[in-house]
């Protein structure tokens, strides 16, 4: 994460402090390891290699630590806010009304972005168990803009007769349990893959597959 920190500060520009950046990276790095309450302000400073004070003289607060960290990770995504309008094949598919391909490539870059970023999924989970601002913070921004994203493609392809009728989150909810079940048994509790070893292919295709023979109005048959 520390090539994205020196990339852009959370006004988007360069930070001009490789100092800040090293502060940043160390606080992320315990924070996914330890918590946010099970890591103090000198166990950062400790880790970046410089005094408390310092610390404080570029965060005022471990909760600051812990937004910057947010808004760096919002920032290193590029231009665009979220991962799914960068989706060419995804958005391709939606217009061709391909609900295969829509979930498929929804799944396969979630299941990516999931499996490349452990810490900061880590993070996100240490985050929810504290009750900590930040889950409440990247749920409302993030989870809440999936469930829209997903959700309004689901009720168009209702209107269309291709979906039954039933609400749209709860497909999506589906969907995304599926994933985040999957991403977790791999990050916590089956890291060496003793109950399932497959691709990210071979999950993506199979968690889209199971979805639309659930939401499909007629019966879904995968092409072979």
């Amino acid at each position: 994460m520390i090539d994205d920190l020196l990339k852009c500060d959370h006004h988007g520009r360069m930070p001009g402090d490789q100092r800040r950046a090293q502060i940043l990276q160390s606080a992320f790095d315990l924070f996914s390891q330890k918590g946010f309450s099970g890591t103090t302000t000198k166990d950062i400073a400790r880790r970046s290699g410089v005094s408390e004070a310092m610390v404080f003289k570029h965060f005022s607060s471990k909760d600051e630590l812990y937004a910057a960290i947010l808004e760096a990770k919002k920032c290193s995504e590029g231009l665009h806010k979220y991962p799914w309008e960068s989706n060419e094949p995804m958005l391709a598919a939606m217009e061709a009304k391909d609900d295969l391909g829509v979930f498929y490539h929804f799944a396969r870059q979630a299941l990516e972005k999931h499996q490349a970023d452990v810490a900061f999924m880590r993070l996100l989970f240490y985050s929810a168990l504290e009750e900590h601002e930040l889950a409440e913070r990247f749920f409302g921004e993030f989870v809440h803009e999936i469930y829209r994203f997903l959700g309004n493609y689901i009720a168009k392809r209702q209107a269309d007769g291709a979906f039954r009728k039933i609400d749209p989150r709860i497909v999506v909810r589906s969907f995304l349990g599926m994933l985040l079940h999957h991403s977790l048994n791999n990050i916590l509790w089956d890291r060496k893959r003793k109950i399932l070893d497959i691709d990210n292919e071979t999950a993506a295709k199979s968690f889209a597959e199971m979805i639309l023979r659930g939401a499909a109005a007629v019966p879904f048959t995968a092409a072979t």
